[in-house]
């Protein structure tokens, strides 16, 4: 018996090795789904010297199973046992006696309980389970008469139904206990072959290995199954679903949050806001105050980007540029913030919203006038050292405007005079951008047609009589003044 118990023994490391092997090849449960169990076995006789009543002594022997998952509901095994049985005959048998040895071969399949109506992980997995397959025994019997027969060896069928318990112990390793009902083709292992077939209880007890490794796409120690993160990124430590370890429970993974101790919110990388300004405590000047960013999370009551503790100026417009004490800026220091001045480039006074006032050599200039031929826009040689001279004040001026006028005129219809006008005008405008006006823009042209005069005509007369007055109406006149666009557009 020894010496067939070690038999199986090697048989039984000899087979776990050749599985371990191949780790990519196997796996039990939906993950691991192939299963290699070990056992110890016990059987009990039942037969014709034991009066088909009841069931003998137990004797031991040993066994392997190879199970593979089929479903959640169902394994399909192969298992292969190994042991000896003997008895002895009372009442009607005394003196009858036999000792066996028998091998079994069989398939099964297994109805689980777990994965159904336990969780498969559960630790305690009832099944029911049957298999079929076949038989070998030598057996040496001795009969009441003295009969006796020796070395009888022979292969039959074998059946086995029962039920038993499986204890998780982690996701490699689990034990399980079972008993099963056995019954065999033939009645001659007790020496007898005159009644129902023997049979058998065949208790096990042992241990089962799950072989290979579950698949763990993202590579954290949590199955596929199991894991309710299957992303997680590389070397992230997880909990026991997957998901990356939030320590401070506030839904923002450990290895994402600045703030892992302290619960925070989501958009401040998990770092707390006690003021909920947007700004994570452990960057905000003022934690218990509502601020902006821009002022390190501190009050600023006029939004200029600086906090009120520092702003001298706490009511400042929206939108109007400040400096660091919070106050508008004033460029050309005249004491007109530049919000306020129409000439931000250029010293002048409150009354002049900023702007310097004009002197007298350039008011005077442009009171003068460029006089054009007859139905012509050309400005004559004659009149550009006065443009010169308009475009040197301009450069003295660079923050105000200047309008230029044209007028033609009563010759010809309203519409050509109007037209005419606007002509003169722009060419008067043309030569000072020509000569290098310094931002064209705040050049306006506006042409007057014959509506403006300067002299009245007699439009009765004939034209050589009317030539001196109408030629001083043919005119391109100026107004300066500041951007603001106070302008005299009439």
């Amino acid at each position: 018996m020894q010496t067939h118990l070690s038999k199986i023994c090697r048989l039984a490391f000899a087979l776990a090795f050749l599985l371990m092997a191949g780790p990519d090849v196997f796996a039990q449960s939906s993950d691991q789904k192939t299963n290699l169990q070990i056992y110890g076995s016990a059987l009990q006789y039942k037969g014709d010297i034991t009066g088909d009543d009841e069931f003998g002594d137990l004797e031991w022997g040993g066994g392997i199973s190879l199970n593979r998952y089929l479903s959640p509901s169902f394994d399909a095994g192969l298992h292969l046992t190994y042991g000896s049985t003997e008895d002895t005959g009372i009442g009607s048998m005394a003196g009858s006696m036999f000792d066996a040895q028998m091998g079994t071969a069989m398939l099964g399949l297994r109805l689980k309980m777990y994965g159904t109506i336990l969780k498969e992980d559960a630790f305690i997995g009832p099944y029911l389970q049957i298999a079929g397959g076949g038989a070998w025994a030598k057996t040496d019997a001795t009969r009441a008469d003295g009969t006796m027969q020796q070395d009888d060896k022979f292969f039959t069928t074998a059946a086995r139904g029962g039920a038993g318990i499986r204890f998780r112990f982690s996701d490699a390793v689990s034990a399980f206990v079972e008993t099963n009902y056995m019954i065999i083709g033939q009645d001659k292992i007790d020496g007898y072959d005159v009644g129902d077939n023997d049979r058998f209880l065949m208790h096990n007890v042992g241990l089962g290995f799950n072989l290979g490794k579950a698949k763990d796409t993202d590579g954290d120690g949590v199955p596929d199954r199991r894991d309710d993160c299957p992303d997680t990124p590389t070397g992230v430590q997880v909990d026991k679903r997957g998901c990356p370890v939030d320590t401070d429970g506030d839904g923002v993974p450990d290895y994402q949050d600045e703030c892992p101790s302290e619960a925070g919110v989501a958009n401040l990388n998990g770092c707390p806001d006690r003021d909920g300004d947007g700004v994570a405590d452990k960057n905000d000047q003022c934690p218990d105050e509502a601020g902006t960013a821009a002022t390190n999370g501190c009050p600023d009551s006029d939004n200029d980007g600086v906090a009120d503790a520092q702003d001298k100026c706490p009511d400042t417009p929206a939108g109007v540029q400040v400096g660091p004490d919070g106050c508008p800026v004033d460029s050309d220091g005249d004491g007109v913030p530049d919000n306020e001045d129409a000439c931000p480039n250029s010293a002048g006074t409150a009354e002049t919203k900023g702007c310097p006032e004009l002197d007298e050599a350039t008011l005077k200039l442009i009171e003068e006038k460029v006089r054009f031929e007859f139905d012509r826009a050309r400005v004559q040689d004659s009149y550009k050292q006065l443009l010169d001279s308009i475009t040197v004040a301009l450069q003295k001026y660079p923050d105000h405007v200047l309008l230029i006028k044209g007028h033609a005129d009563h010759i010809g219809s309203e519409e050509y005079n109007q037209a005419l006008s606007e002509r003169r005008a722009e060419a008067v405008k043309e030569y000072l951008i020509q000569q290098g006006v310094q931002n064209p823009d705040r050049l306006v042209t506006k042409g007057y047609g014959e509506t403006q005069p300067l002299v009245k005509v007699n439009e009765r007369l004939s034209r050589r009589r009317t030539e001196k007055q109408r030629a001083q109406n043919r005119r391109v006149g100026f107004e300066m003044n500041t951007p603001d666009m106070q302008l005299n557009m009439e």
